[in-house]
């Protein structure tokens, strides 16, 4: 398909429109987590018992309303990408490892998709079109 073969040179455009459609989404799902308050911060928390940690629910919930929010803004701009990266796709894997013992395999999909999606983008990085620039 000829007529495809120039979009290779839009890479870095096309890490953008990744970044910010991802970005946008982790913060529409995060900051109402975020601004739930102490109940929704034990409640996102209390699900870290699926990867062995029972301790501190309200701060782990509170981190990851944080690195949902925040990290979704940092995506759009694209600084600490990496750092960030990595931080949602830990977030990711305890919400793969809660809905696979909870709700199984058809519910964790979405995440485990995203988790893919990060673990590539730590390689790939943020692009020109950031404020990492790399």
């Amino acid at each position: 398909m000829a007529y495809l073969g120039k979009l290779g040179n839009y890479k870095n455009f096309g890490l953008l429109i990744i970044r910010v459609g991802l970005g946008i989404m982790f913060i529409y799902h995060g900051f109402p987590k975020l601004a739930g308050g102490v109940g929704e911060w034990k409640s996102l928390g209390s699900n870290t018992k699926y990867v062995g940690i029972t301790f501190l629910p309200v701060v782990w919930g509170l981190l990851s309303a944080v690195v949902e929010t925040f990290g979704g803004f940092l995506l759009i701009i694209g600084w600490a990408f990496r750092p960030v990266c990595l931080l949602l796709l830990i977030n990711l894997l305890v919400a793969v490892a809660m809905h696979l013992k909870t709700s199984g395999l058809m519910e964790a999909s979405h995440a485990i998709e995203d988790a893919v999606v990060f673990a590539g983008l730590v390689f790939i990085g943020p692009g020109t079109f950031s404020v990492d620039k790399k």
